[in-house]
């Protein structure tokens, strides 16, 4: 390991717990001690360790026991038995239940540096592949596209957030990519290389959240069988996203308040606090003041996560990034589904353009897997894309059955969107031309085609 590596040895044997303690110090190691499998527990659950070394026969809760109970709160935490030689068979049953290896006594140093050395490999090697997976799946999660003024902010607030520690309060509305901000702030933080723990707040059972959050004991409430490691502590040196934290009831707010407080976290039906080092991203898609006004947000945990805050804005606001994001998918999903496809016709980009997109990008990255699945040519056209067909909203008199029915023409489409537009903006033709992707003069020209100049105000 590349850090000191931090080993605990428990002995009832003073002298012997002194002789071992005094060899790993020589050897580099950083060393605390126990003299008993309860206080060995009782250290593990408290403090970082990265390995064990525990004498097998000890008053109280022998080593197995210890062992078992260690493994059951951090499993990837490498113990290794001491053992007299006529309790060789005891060693075995540890090493059953978890434990990494055994020697026998008198130790011979050597082999228990070899045994350290290859426990402490292990992990390692455990680590590293860990971190592969976790690169692995960055490259196949979207990167966050955009080049509007809009997602350039949004960059940049991520460049500068994510180097540091503070607490991350991501808004925005569905589709519009929080989760993706939330996984770019963590890929790029200091904590990288452990693990990020999402958590959708809204798919858990208003009586699980706290077992689902923060783990519980055993028979902690009815079918709690075993304990269990909750969330926080699955991301324990890594970063938590909890999704829809405006889900949460205010009993579970004033529980996550009192772990940013305290950094602390209490497993149900325990009264132990047991210390966490967790980066909290939160994200929303509700109105934060309002909820707050009216009382269902905590005033104090929203200050707690509003440290550093980044708005993803709607794709209604940032419509230049429709054809990359078009493109982007489109590679995507022809990849996925082994299809040639190539791009889009003028007329079905000009759809893109046009559409409300109330799903934001979400809703066009399922408009696009649809347009490919159903493609049978190089260019997807604006029958494969057939979003009014799936029922989704349009502005205007733009109804699923006209168009099915082929009553609107492309052109029709065309006309009720930019006069919808218009309506919104109250005849505002720089603000309709900005939401619709296109210039002020060519809004002018479409306004004039369809003898529509004269109905706007100017």
């Amino acid at each position: 390991m590349t850090e000191q590596a931090r080993i605990l040895v428990v002995d009832d044997d003073n002298s012997h717990r002194l002789m071992l303690s005094t060899v790993l110090d020589e050897w580099g190691y950083e060393v605390v001690e126990a003299d008993s499998g309860d206080k060995a527990v009782a250290l593990v659950r408290s403090e970082p360790v990265d390995l064990v070394i525990m004498d097998i026969r000890m008053p109280g809760i022998d080593g197995i026991e210890a062992t078992k109970l260690i493994r059951q709160f951090n499993p990837a935490l490498p113990v290794i038995i001491l053992t007299a030689y006529g309790s060789i068979p005891s060693a075995v049953d540890a090493v059953k239940s978890g434990a990494f290896d055994y020697l026998t006594k008198p130790v011979d140093l050597d082999a228990l540096n070899a045994v350290i050395n290859k426990a402490l490999e292990h992990e390692r090697l455990k680590a590293e592949n860990e971190i592969l997976r976790e690169q692995l799946a960055r490259f196949q999660i979207a990167d966050i596209v955009g080049r509007s003024p809009a997602m350039e902010r949004v960059l940049e607030l991520i460049s500068l957030i994510a180097p540091t520690d503070a607490t991350v309060l991501i808004t925005g509305e569905s589709g519009t990519g929080k989760s993706l901000v939330a996984r770019a702030i963590h890929a790029h933080s200091p904590r990288k290389h452990k693990p990020l723990i999402e958590v959708n707040c809204a798919a858990i059972p208003e009586n699980l959240v706290e077992s689902e959050l923060f783990g519980h004991e055993k028979g902690a409430f009815t079918g709690a069988e075993k304990a269990r490691a909750g969330k926080f502590m699955q991301a324990n040196g890594g970063t938590i996203f909890l999704d829809e934290i405006g889900e949460l009831n205010l009993s579970v707010q004033s529980k996550l308040l009192h772990v940013l407080q305290d950094k602390k976290i209490q497993r149900v039906g325990s009264d132990v606090a047991i210390p966490i080092d967790v980066r909290i991203i939160a994200a929303t898609n509700r109105n934060v003041e309002e909820m707050l006004s009216n009382g269902s947000f905590r005033m104090d945990l929203y200050y707690r996560l509003n440290v550093t805050r980044i708005e993803v804005p709607p794709l209604r606001k940032r419509p230049e990034d429709i054809p990359i994001l078009a493109e982007h998918f489109l590679k995507r999903f022809s990849e996925k589904y082994e299809k040639d496809v190539k791009g889009f016709t003028p007329e079905a980009m000009h759809f893109l353009m046009t559409h409300s997109w109330p799903g934001n990008v979400r809703e066009l990255e399922n408009a696009i897997e649809r347009a490919v699945i159903l493609s049978r040519n190089p260019y997807i056209d604006v029958k494969e894309l057939n979003i009014l067909g799936a029922g989704l909203p349009e502005p205007g008199d733009v109804t699923r059955s006209s168009f099915e029915q082929g009553n609107l023409t492309l052109e029709d489409v065309e006309r009720i969107t930019i006069l919808k537009t218009l309506e919104e903006t109250g005849g505002n033709k720089s603000e309709a031309a900005r939401r619709l992707g296109i210039t002020r003069r060519t809004l002018k020209l479409k306004l004039k085609k369809y003898n529509a100049e004269k109905k706007r105000t100017p």
